[in-house]
């Protein structure tokens, strides 16, 4: 069976503020799903909500993977079963070396029963993993000994990122503006990363503003989230017109997500 990502009629708020509201969206493995939109709209929220995040309230709706509902499910729990995200701000870990969290990390994933210091990947086979993951990513192996985005740059934390998402190997990748932050040559590189990894082994939805990110990982289907709901799909075309043009048009043809969405970036509350 092809591994399926469906999310139906999902409604969620924040301290009791309606941030969601009726997101309908499927996913397979091999497609990528570019999700645009103007800041406030609800992007953000959607991956935070799929992965997990418990500050998000999900007032109706449902979130399935492989068609068991994963709602009850902790992040950890999702996690092991084949989620990914990238964050938008990664946070950093002093004190915690890449390689032994992704030791660690990539062990769950592929044991999802083990225990806490049982049953490790053998160290041998790991780092020959690693370093063939690195290569293949252009990455030097030092990196792998530097504390987890301990004083990263922007780049070398999106990177920490797609390493990340290279080991671990998900059904489903979630890369929430992974092109936030950087310049354009760190976001080409970025781009060839993702797709050099094989994004056709897993599912893609990539969360962006620009195209750049989407050169070397061309979608199958755009999306336009405006006040909290997925107003318009369309082709790799839709996404190079909002690129190009704005959401000026998107906002005349939809008023009420258009006032909604103004709402949300007037609001402290977070919903990005």
């Amino acid at each position: 069976m092809n591994d399926v990502l469906k999310i139906t009629d999902l409604h969620v708020s924040v301290e009791g503020k309606p941030i969601l509201k009726g997101v309908n969206l499927t996913i397979q493995k091999g497609e990528t799903h570019a999700l645009m939109g103007p800041n406030g709209s609800g992007k953000s929220t959607l991956g935070l909500v799929i992965m997990g995040h418990p500050k998000y309230e999900v007032t109706s709706g449902s979130i399935e993977l492989n068609q068991i509902d994963i709602l009850e499910m902790e992040a950890d729990e999702r996690a092991r079963a084949g989620i990914f995200l990238a964050f938008q701000r990664p946070i950093a870990i002093p004190g915690v070396k890449m390689a032994d969290f992704l030791r660690h990390a990539t062990s769950n994933v592929r044991n999802p029963n083990r225990k806490e210091g049982e049953d490790l990947i053998a160290m041998k086979d790991f780092r020959k993993e690693l370093k063939s993951k690195m290569g293949q990513l252009k990455m030097n192996t030092e990196f792998a000994r530097r504390y987890v985005n301990d004083g990263f740059s922007g780049g070398e934390q999106k990177r920490a990122e797609i390493l990340q998402l290279a080991m671990l190997g998900p059904k489903f990748a979630i890369l929430d503006e992974t092109d936030s932050g950087l310049d354009a040559d760190a976001v080409k590189l970025a781009s060839q990363s993702i797709a050099e990894i094989g994004r056709e082994k897993m599912g893609l939805l990539i969360i962006t503003h620009h195209d750049k990110l989407l050169e070397s990982n061309p979608p199958e289907f755009a999306h336009v989230m405006l006040g909290g709901q997925i107003v318009e799909t369309g082709g790799a075309e839709l996404a190079e017109e909002l690129y190009s043009n704005g959401y000026d048009r998107i906002r005349t043809k939809y008023p009420d997500a258009s006032a909604d969405n103004t709402a949300m970036e007037e609001s402290e509350t977070v919903g990005a």
